[in-house]
C-alpha cells in the first residue's frame, strides 16, 4: 500500500503549500494538496463550493480526497486547514501515524499570519471580520492539530524553506528513533 512520506497539516497561512512543494522537492517525491483535489472533483473553485452548494458538500468532498491520498499519495500531501475535524479523517490520520506516518502541524501565530493571506476573499471560512475569524477557527482547531501530529513545527519568521529544512530533519529523527523503526517496504 501507498502512503505520503509526509502530512501537513494547520490553519489557513501556515505555509502547507508552500512548505509541501519545498518538503518534497528535499525528499525527491511528489507533491500534492487535497484541496486541488477537491477543486479537480468539484470543476470549480472552494470558494464557488461553498457558496454554491454549501459547506458541508465541500466537507463530504474533502473528506474522500484526504482518504484518497491517504492510500494513494507517496509523497508529501498537504491537508485543507478545516479537513482533521472530520472524525473519520481525524481517524485516518491516527491509523496513519500508527503505522509510522509523519503528521505534521504547521503551527503559525496571528501577527505573522495577517501578512501572509491577506485575509483575502479565496478564504471563505475568513469572511467578515477575518482576525477574529482566523482566531476563532484557531482556538477551535488547535487542539484537534496537536492530537493528529506526531511533529509540530512553528513557522513564524521562517521561510517555506526554512521550514522544510527543519521537517526534514525531524523526518530524520523520527524515523531513526527505536520507538518508531524505519519501514523498508
Amino acid at each position: 500500500m501507498r502512503r505520503p512520506r509526509a502530512v501537513l497539516v494547520g490553519p489557513p497561512g501556515s505555509g502547507k503549500t508552500t512548505t509541501g512543494r519545498s518538503l518534497a522537492d528535499r525528499l525527491e517525491v511528489g507533491w500534492r494538496d487535497t484541496d486541488a483535489d477537491v477543486e479537480t472533483t468539484a470543476g470549480k473553485s472552494i470558494s464557488d463550493i461553498f457558496v454554491d452548494d454549501g459547506e458541508p458538500h465541500f466537507r463530504a468532498l474533502e473528506r474522500t480526497a484526504v482518504a484518497t491520498a491517504l492510500t494513494q499519495h507517496d509523497g508529501v500531501l498537504a491537508l485543507g486547514g478545516g479537513a482533521v475535524l472530520d472524525p473519520l479523517t481525524e481517524a485516518a490520520l491516527a491509523e496513519y501515524t500508527a503505522g509510522g506516518g509523519a503528521v505534521v502541524f504547521l503551527d503559525v501565530t496571528l501577527a505573522h499570519v495577517a501578512p501572509r493571506v491577506g485575509f483575502n476573499q479565496s478564504r471563505p471560512l475568513l469572511l467578515g471580520n477575518p482576525r477574529a475569524r482566523w482566531q476563532s477557527l484557531m482556538q477551535a482547531r488547535r487542539p484537534v492539530y496537536e492530537r493528529v501530529s506526531s511533529i509540530q513545527v512553528q513557522t513564524d519568521s521562517k521561510t517555506p524553506a526554512q521550514v522544510a529544512l527543519e521537517i526534514l530533519a525531524l523526518l530524520d529523527t523520527a524515523v531513526s528513533s527505536p520507538d518508531n523503526p524505519k519501514d523498508d517496504a
